[in-house]
Order: C-alpha cells, then structure tokens, then sequence
C-alpha cells in the first residue's frame, strides 16, 4: 500500500514537473514568438522608414508627370539647337564636314560629361530640386543667348544658311558669344538630366509594391517623353532651320524652355524630397586608404566585419547594404584589429560594410558602363555623318525640300512604336516564360541593343553603298532616295529602348543611396565618351586614310570617299564589344540593399511563418 502511496506520489509530482516544464517551455517560446514578432516588426519597419514618405498627398504619378512633361519640353529645346547643329557649321560658319562632325562630337560629349558635374552636386550638396532648378536656369541663359547671337552677328545676307545662299563670314565676336551660348546650353541641360531622371525617380516608393512597379515603368515612360519632345524639333523646327530661319528655330527653344521651366516649378509643394548623402568621393577614398593600409590583413568572416549598430547607416540618408563576395581584397577596410580597438573610430583605418559595398558598387559598375560606350558612337552618327549623308541624297518631292536632319523623326517614330510592344507586349510575354516582372532583365536588354546598333551600322553602310552607285559624274546629289536612310534610323531607334532605356534602369536601381543621381549620369556620360570617341575615331581615320592625292573616307566630298567603309569599322567594334560585354554580365552580381522590396519580401515571408506558430 505504501509503496502504491509513494508510486503514486511520485507519479504526481513527475506529472506536476512536466506541467511546470510544459508551461515554461510555452512561456519561453511565447516570449521567444513575442520577441521575433517584435525584431520583425522593427526589421520591417527599418526597412521601410528608408524609403517611405510620411506625406501621402506627395508623389506619386501626379507630380511625375509633370515632370515628364518638363522632360519633353526641355528635350524639344535642346534638339531645336542640337538637331541641324552640324548643318549651322558648315553652311552657317563654313566649316568642312569632318571638321563640323567633329565640332558636334565634341560639343554633345559635353553635353554629357556635365551630367557628372550635375550628380555630383544634386547627391552631395544641393539636393534633385534645386540642381534641376539651378541647371535649367543656365539651360534658359544659354538659349537666350543663341538666340540673340543669330540674330545680331550671323546672318549676312538675310535668309542665307538654307544651303543656296552663301552667309558672309561671321565676325569673331559674334562666333564667340554663339559657341559660349551653346556651351552653356550643354551645360545647363547636362547638368540637369541625370538629376531629373533620379528626382523623377524619387517620387514613387520602393517599399509601396505597386510604387516600386510604377518606378520601373518611369524609365520608360521618360525615355518615351524625351522623343515626344525631340519629334517637334526633328520635323517642324529642322524644317525652319533648314531653309534659313534658324534664328525662329532657337527662339522656339527658348519658349519650349521657359514653359519647361515654369512646369518644373509648378509642382514645388508637392514633390518628394530626398537629402543629400554628402560628397561621395571621401567615403569612397577612405576605403581604399584602408584597405591599403591593412594590406597585410587576411579578411574575417563576413559576420565579423565592421557595421555600425541599428537601422541606420553610417552615410546619411543612405540604407545599409549587405556584404557582397565580389573584391574581397576591399573587405580589409572593414576588418576590425587591435589598433582599430584602441582610441577613436579613425574612417581613414575602419570603414562599415556598407561604405565598403558602396565603393565595390562603383568598381562593379565600371566595366558594364565602360561596355557601352561603342553604343554610344554608334548612336552619335544620328547627329553628324547621317545627316551629312542624307544631305547628298535626293530629298526633293516637287516643290517640297526634306531636311537631311529630319530623318532623324524615323527614329524617334521607331523609339515610339517599340517602347510600346515592348511594354504591351514583350514584357508580359517574357515575364510568363522567365517568370521576372521586367520581362526581360537590364543586362539582357542592354546587350539585345548594343546587337541592334550594330546592324544600324551594317544597314547605314549598305544604303552608302547604293548611295555611292547612283552618283552621276558632276553632280553633287545621289540620285538614290533618301528614305533609303529609314532602316538605319529605325534600327538606332529600336535599339535605343532596349539599351538607354534598360541603362536608365540599371544604374539608377544598382547604384547605392548615396549615389543615385550618379548612376544615372553614367548613362549620359557613356553618350558624352562615345562622342568624343566618335571624333577621335574620325580623326584617326582620316589620318590614316587621307594621304596624297587620297581623299580619305570622310572627305568634305562624300561621293569621293568611303563612308560605308566607316560604318562598316564601327559595326566591327561594336560586336567586339558585344563579346566583352557578355563576359561583364555573366560576372555582374546585383546591389543587396537592406529594405529593398527582395528583402521586405522575405521579412514578411518569415513573419507568416512566426504567426503560423502562434
């Protein structure tokens, strides 16, 4: 009997053990659940407060499109000037073609490079606001000013420059103002380019899902915007400027301008503003210092490297960016050792992980940007040596004379038409084979065109060709139709959707915070390098092949020379380039930011599986 008491007893007391142990265990494990949901929930929140907007009422579609409309006025401006530029030099300022091509190369690569100068402020000091609102301005003075040096210096006699009646030289003073005129044009449009495109950019949320997807339709729908505006100027303005009235052709500028402008300011209150990370330059410097000051150092675990604690990261207004297994070499600057322990944090000896990412970024970017500068020599064509070639074919329809430089509205007709199958039709489509939203990544696109623009190069060659067999002895004008010249046009168009608009993607999405007007300008500095590519092309290859009694292949007379040999040269780099290309993609990996949509994906995906527990 006792011994059935005690078997008894200690039955109850191992049954009240357990039920301590099972209360304690669900206790622990519900303040465990408690204490997951909550770092999920701060996670999630870490995450979102980085690129989420306190003010609904901002943002959003209704304000970008105010800024798409700047964008095509802007754009109209500028085309009203850059379009028939190479035509104003040679019949205006009598310059010889390869000297005009030149010129233009060099002025539309400035255009370019000053989208540098523009990021550079817009992300370190002035802000997307106010380095668009600055750079316009100068964008309206330089207009101003064309305007005022056409009209006042140029033209003697009236009407002359319309390729019949032959302008007196222009005195010095009034060649001055003009090219400072338009340096300044390539100034203040260069300057706010890129910085429109990121502020564009800035008005939808990543953390919204439905904001983030509008963001990726942006790009396109400003690239679209941009050849709305650029269709004005290649058909009606051209026409004007082609038959001597260039000065209504800038004046048009200037008021599509100060319209673009007046637009810009209108939608002051409700714009999204991000601030300034400050000068990226240092921060990128102090990585490599660092990092070669600890050459010695072998890299620690990837936990182990330096990171400042929290959500927030040691860059203003920048997020976090996680630890990337791409040149490790740069992973020694945050490696933490005993001299980095003692005394205060020197950013010259330690930088956090995401300062390091932000540099490898940069490195990362490089090769793909470097990759697309042939492209760009390809698309410089359009302004120069297609112009020059449409304008010894036939063009007369009756009493009606076509401008050469008016062709280029094939393109832009073609930039249109593509950019809609592409949105309609190609990205649903891919999207349902590879299962990626895009449709078709910014890599692959970006390659599909750089493949377009060398069969634009192959067609223009061919039509020289033609153009070349149709020439009558004396006679300056090929008999052969210049709507022979719309396949190239429409090739270049069609490219220019997969690889400027898949560009605008990329180094806008792929670069850090802290670098965002700076990634958008690598698009436009790859125009501004193919450019001065193009010039020095040109002029390596009359060097070469303008010797004695040779014209060379670009001579002032085209139907003496081999245009199409040139053609043919630029379509064999650009499929060189293709290959090294390939090469670049394969090696890319993606940016890892913290709170990027990928990110919050997961955060929520493991916060279901928290709440399933409960």
């Amino acid at each position: 009997m006792a011994s059935s008491m005690d078997l008894l007893n200690f039955s109850n007391e191992a049954a009240r053990k357990q039920q301590v142990r099972e209360d304690n265990r669900c206790t622990g494990e519900s303040e465990t659940v408690n204490r997951n949901l909550y770092e999920v929930e701060q996670k999630v929140i870490a995450g979102k407060s980085k690129t989420s907007l306190i003010r609904k009422s901002t943002g959003g579609w209704k304000f970008a499109s105010l800024l798409l409309v700047n964008q095509g006025l802007a754009t109209l401006a500028f085309f009203g000037v850059g379009v028939n530029l190479v035509l104003f030099l040679t019949r205006v300022l009598d310059q010889e073609n390869a000297v005009a091509a030149n010129n233009v190369s060099k002025w539309t690569g400035t255009v370019y490079l000053c989208s540098l100068i523009g990021a550079f402020l817009s992300d370190s000091y002035w802000g997307r606001y106010l380095t668009c609102a600055i750079f316009q301005l100068i964008f309206v003075v330089g207009l101003v000013l064309s305007s005022l040096s056409s009209w006042l210096f140029l033209f003697h006699p009236s009407g002359c420059g319309d390729g019949e009646i032959v302008c007196m030289p222009a005195s010095p003073v009034g060649v001055a103002i003009f090219y400072l005129s338009i340096y300044l044009v390539a100034f203040g449009y260069g300057g706010y380019q890129p910085t429109i495109a990121t502020f564009g950019a800035d008005q939808f949320d990543e953390a919204n899902p439905k904001e983030g997807a509008s963001k990726a339709v942006f790009f396109c729908y400003f690239y679209f915007a941009l050849n709305v505006g650029s269709l004005f100027s290649n058909t009606i303005l051209v026409y004007y400027e082609d038959t001597g009235k260039w000065t209504l052709g800038f004046v048009v500028s200037l008021g599509s301008a100060i319209i673009a402008l007046l637009s810009f300011l209108l939608g002051t209150p409700g714009y999204r503003y991000l601030k300034p990370c400050g000068n990226p330059l240092p921060r990128v410097a102090q990585v490599f210092v660092a990092a070669a000051r600890k050459w010695d150092i072998v890299p620690v675990n990837s936990d182990d490297l330096y990171e400042v604690e929290g959500p927030d990261s040691a860059i203003k207004g920048s997020r976090k960016i996680y630890h990337s297994n791409e040149i490790e070499f740069l992973d020694k600057a945050a490696t933490i050792t005993e001299d980095d322990l003692c005394g205060p944090k020197n950013p010259w000896r330690l930088c956090t992980v995401t300062q390091v990412e932000e540099a490898k970024c940069v490195l990362k970017m490089l090769p793909i940007w470097l990759c697309t500068i042939i492209y760009s020599v390809v698309f410089t064509q359009m302004a120069s040596l297609f112009v020059e070639q449409g304008d010894v074919m036939k063009s007369n329809f009756g009493n009606f004379h076509l401008p050469a430089a008016s062709m280029s509205a094939f393109d832009i007709c073609s930039v249109l038409i593509c950019t809609g199958i592409y949105r309609q039709v190609l990205v649903p489509l891919a999207g349902k084979l590879s299962g990626n939203t895009k449709g078709i990544s910014e890599l692959k696109r970006m390659g599909i065109g750089l493949v377009i623009g060398m069969l634009a190069m192959v067609a223009a060659g061919a039509t020289e060709i033609a153009r070349l067999k149709h020439v009558l002895p004396g006679e300056k004008i090929s008999s052969l139709n210049i709507f022979w010249q719309i396949p190239q046009y429409v090739l270049v168009g069609a490219s220019e959707v997969f690889m400027y608009v898949g560009q605008l993607e990329f180094f806008n999405g792929q670069a850090p915070d802290g670098i965002k007007s700076f990634g958008s300008s690598l698009c436009m500095a790859s125009m501004s390098l193919g450019n001065y590519a193009s010039s020095f092309l040109v002029n390596m290859v009359m060097g070469i092949t303008a010797r004695g009694k040779d014209p060379g292949w670009i001579p002032d007379d085209l139907n003496t020379g081999h245009l199409d040999r040139f053609y043919f040269l630029i379509a064999a780099l650009t499929a060189f380039d293709f290959v090294i290309y390939v090469f670049c993609a394969k090696w890319y990996k993606s940016i890892n930011l913290e709170g990027s949509e990928k990110e919050i994906q997961i955060i929520e995906i493991q916060q279901d599986v928290v709440l399933r527990r409960v």
